[in-house]
């Protein structure tokens, strides 16, 4: 679409109703989770990040997996509720991307520099954050609309079984992506005054 990063930040939005069709080929999807992956910042240019992008019916098992994790856990009539909003919020979109921080490097920055051992844990969900907003900002610029979910820890050990992932891989979230059908909830703003200030 080719907005300025400004406008792309500002017109990202949580959307809950999203359908199974893509704007964009799958390649083009792949070359925004690559860019996103081998540019964003991490510290210590620890590069922790791990993503997995799920597609077709690895998309649908994804949600199977949260389905059944659920269901072993709720009770009948809450889990009702969560299966309506999975099957129309998360499992009818077109994709899933899940967002992994890769513990063994986190452990290996810790052992290199003690006195900062620490830190590492948090600057590692730093680094995940950043690029969650990246591919969401960039995910909604070219048409689709997407959501941030956490049922890890719930499914994390599933979620490596299914497709093969290592241990020491830990599941941070997951973002489910399709093209928007209705438009996003209203959000409110705290004033700028209250999480702002400027000193000269």
């Amino acid at each position: 679409m080719e907005r300025s990063f400004s406008e792309a930040l500002k017109n990202r939005r949580t959307y809950y109703s999203i359908t199974n069709q893509s704007p964009i080929s799958d390649y083009e999807i792949e070359c925004i989770i690559n860019m996103t992956v081998r540019h964003v910042p991490s510290a210590f240019n620890s590069q922790s990040t791990r993503v997995v992008l799920l597609l077709g019916e690895s998309h649908k098992k994804i949600w199977k997996i949260v389905k059944e994790a659920l269901k072993k856990i709720v009770p009948p009539e809450v889990y009702a509720k969560s299966e309506e909003k999975i099957d129309n919020s998360f499992s009818c979109g077109y994709g899933t991307v899940l967002f992994f921080e890769d513990q063994s490097v986190v452990k290996g920055l810790q052992d290199a520099f003690p006195s900062y051992q620490e830190n590492f844990p948090g600057w590692s969900l730093q680094t995940s954050a950043m690029h969650q907003l990246a591919v969401w900002v960039m995910l909604e610029d070219v048409g689709f609309g997407a959501s941030l979910q956490h049922y890890n820890p719930l499914i994390d050990d599933e979620v490596r079984r299914t497709w093969n992932l290592p241990d020491h891989w830990h599941l941070v979230a997951e973002m489910p992506f399709g093209i928007p059908v209705g438009g996003p909830g209203e959000k409110e703003y705290l004033p700028l005054e209250e999480r702002v200030k400027i000193f000269r």
